[in-house]
């Protein structure tokens, strides 16, 4: 598999991703706290078996996990990128800092503390996104036939 077939297969992973995470979150909206982990695994789940099928033919090329673990690195550097200029900083965002405030007694948390939270909670879902993304590519590459 070409580096530059990597890097296509990457960045539509990412982008279907995000368009899928976007479009999930309104029919999980009802499960409140859990709405964006829930649309994030099945959106990055469909995303990657969709990218798998449009690249098996470049992922039998070489060795399935080979071509798969490039694919994977790739689409998560760029998404631990975009997740950590998103949402690193907890105290710059209202929004995040009210919402663990609520979840948990932060009264006394220095940013110390929040930013080792922050980084612990990016490490979980990093290894999340690359297990998911992994068994989807490969899924997806196995569901397009073989051409005899």
């Amino acid at each position: 598999m070409k580096f530059s077939d990597v890097i296509i297969a990457a960045a539509l992973l990412f982008v279907v991703s995000l368009l899928l995470d976007g479009f999930l979150f309104v029919p999980f909206a009802p499960l409140k706290n859990y709405m964006d982990i829930v649309a994030a695994i099945i959106g990055n789940l469909i995303a990657s078996i969709v990218v798998g099928y449009l690249f098996a033919v470049q992922i039998r090329e070489e060795s399935r996990p080979r071509a798969i673990g490039s694919i994977v690195l790739l689409a998560a550097a760029g998404f631990m990128i975009f997740a950590v200029g998103w949402s690193a900083n907890p105290l710059a965002n209202p929004a995040v800092k009210d919402m663990l405030q609520s979840m948990f007694s932060t009264g006394a948390w220095t940013d110390y503390d929040w930013y080792a939270y922050t980084a612990s909670v990016m490490g979980l879902v990093i290894i999340l996104f690359v297990v998911l993304v992994f068994v989807g590519l490969y899924v997806g590459s196995m569901l397009k036939p073989k051409k005899t």
